[in-house]
């Protein structure tokens, strides 16, 4: 009971400080700057869309589509679990990472060849060994996407190949990424350059190599995603860490998809600045329902809040909520 009060006293301040209107600003950037047919560069601390080219254009988008089914995999909360490989999940065109029927390989390096090789064995492993099915899989692809608010996708193929029903828009990628970055083990995957696979029961290999080359040339990358299909053209998802800032940048059937996301990523960086807040809590006490004391002390961490410089410093008002709170 005394660590869910103090911990949701935390959480309440942290949802107090995202919870101000930041208001939306898209700037300076021209949609004629960018090879992309549709692109969005967007901010998931204040969920501010700082510049958009056509976002909510309903477009097929290869394998960025791997970022859904990565992210279902590792909320699965059983990362180590052995998955055996068959037949119907390595008979697949396009990328591969190597899987072969019987090879035995842990869940959450399924996650590693799909975000660093883009194996599209290694998505139809993990479509299979959760979902039970490509159709079942599809079915929580769905789901996941309705609860983060992903309004105009629908997945087919847990790769990313093409299906006329296979298809999204760059807001909605935005909103995804968003959302799988908030799991450490997704992040910490999507932003590793190398990474070598061990099988069990064998001693077998496999070296895999990240094809987001943004992560060795643009400062502060930690991912996330390419993709390409014929049909879809050159897709690709990035996101990158400045001063406190996160910025997430999508571009769908773009033929100089580096150069749009740096243009992006440094307009983007150069808009914004960071305010912290540390409140003094000290002497301000928390109630205790059914615990051996009557109430505890707090502690706040300091919380850095990203804002848009031509907005103005926003004003954040700690007395005003510990009022509305008592």
């Amino acid at each position: 009971m005394l660590k869910k009060a103090v911990a949701g006293f935390v959480s309440a301040v942290v949802l107090f400080l995202w919870g101000f209107n930041f208001p939306l600003k898209a700037e300076a950037l021209s949609g004629e700057d960018l090879s992309a047919y549709s692109a969005v560069l967007y901010c998931p601390d204040t969920k501010e869309i700082v510049f958009e080219k056509n976002k909510d254009d309903i477009r097929s988008m290869a394998s960025t589509t791997k970022i859904m089914t990565s992210l279902i995999a590792l909320e699965q909360n059983t990362p180590y679990r052995t998955v055996t490989i068959t037949e119907e999940m390595v008979n697949v065109e396009g990328t591969s990472s190597g899987l072969r029927a019987e090879d035995k390989i842990k869940l959450i390096d399924l996650v590693y060849c799909m975000l660093l090789e883009s194996g599209n064995d290694a998505a139809n492993a993990c479509a299979v060994a959760i979902g039970g099915s490509f159709e079942g899989f599809a079915e929580m692809m769905n789901k996941r996407a309705g609860e983060i608010g992903m309004e105009n996708t629908n997945f087919v193929t847990p790769s990313g190949l093409d299906d006329e029903n296979h298809y999204t828009t760059c807001y909605d990628m935005a909103l995804l990424t968003a959302e799988a970055l908030k799991n450490e083990a997704f992040k910490k995957i999507c932003s590793e350059k190398t990474y070598t696979v061990t099988f069990e029961d064998s001693d077998k290999t496999v070296t895999l190599y990240n094809h987001n080359k943004l992560l060795g040339s643009y400062e502060g990358c930690i991912g996330v995603k390419t993709g390409f299909t014929k049909k879809s053209g050159r897709c690709l998802v990035s996101a990158a860490e400045r001063n406190g800032v996160t910025l997430i940048a999508v571009t769908l059937n773009a033929s100089d998809d580096w150069n749009d996301h740096e243009k992006m990523l440094d307009r983007g960086f150069s808009l914004y600045d960071t305010l912290t807040f540390s409140p003094d809590v000290s002497g301000f006490r928390v109630a205790v329902t059914g615990g051996q004391i009557q109430s505890v002390s707090t502690q706040v961490r300091t919380v850095t809040v990203p804002y848009l410089k031509d907005n103005g410093e926003p004003e954040i008002s700690f007395k005003a909520y510990t009022e509305r709170l008592l």
